[in-house]
């Protein structure tokens, strides 16, 4: 994973539960990185588990609700410090449209090596997307915090309903209404 997906969730722990729970869920845990991130490196998906793990041991939250909280967390950050995705995009569901065939193209020109889900839609009419969520890394919870997150940047309530299409988790519809 990317180093910028470490760096703002430190961020977001540090800025919702305190310096000292994200020193202790860094500190505590035989992390192959030693917890040192920066946003260009890449890590391994592992250690963001075992963080999320701590840090739901430590806050008493479940690690589905981190995840999705992370999620909305962090395309706020991206909605901040990547504008030019959105340049002349009007509404959230043209922006969920774009993720595969522009952003994440972008995306790999940065960062080659980056792995990253895949997202494919289908809008079934004027006020409802499908999205189908790939990974191997089953991180749906955070990609249902992403949409969600989405709707906010653009000032749009989204009903969004999520139906995981395997049993580990690597594959989720979601049907999001505005």
């Amino acid at each position: 994973m990317k180093g910028i997906v470490f760096t703002e969730f430190i961020e977001m722990v540090e800025d919702r539960f305190g310096f000292e729970i994200a020193d202790r869920i860094i500190s505590t845990n035989d992390l192959p990185s030693g917890g040192s991130y920066t946003a260009v490196g890449t890590y391994e998906h592992s250690e963001m588990v075992t963080l999320v793990t701590s840090l739901s041991s430590e806050t008493g939250a479940t690690v589905p609700q981190l995840m999705h909280a992370y999620g909305v967390h962090l395309f706020g950050r991206f909605a901040k410090g990547y504008g030019k995705f959105f340049q002349n995009v009007a509404d959230s569901f043209s922006f969920l449209e774009q993720i595969e065939g522009y952003i994440h193209v972008e995306v790999r020109k940065l960062y080659p090596d980056a792995e990253l889900p895949s997202f494919l839609t289908e809008r079934l009419d004027g006020n409802t997307l499908q999205m189908i969520y790939s990974s191997e890394r089953a991180m749906g919870d955070f990609a249902h915090g992403l949409i969600e997150g989405c709707g906010n940047h653009f000032n749009e309530a989204l009903q969004v309903s999520k139906e995981p299409l395997d049993q580990h988790g690597n594959r989720v519809k979601f049907v999001i209404t505005r």
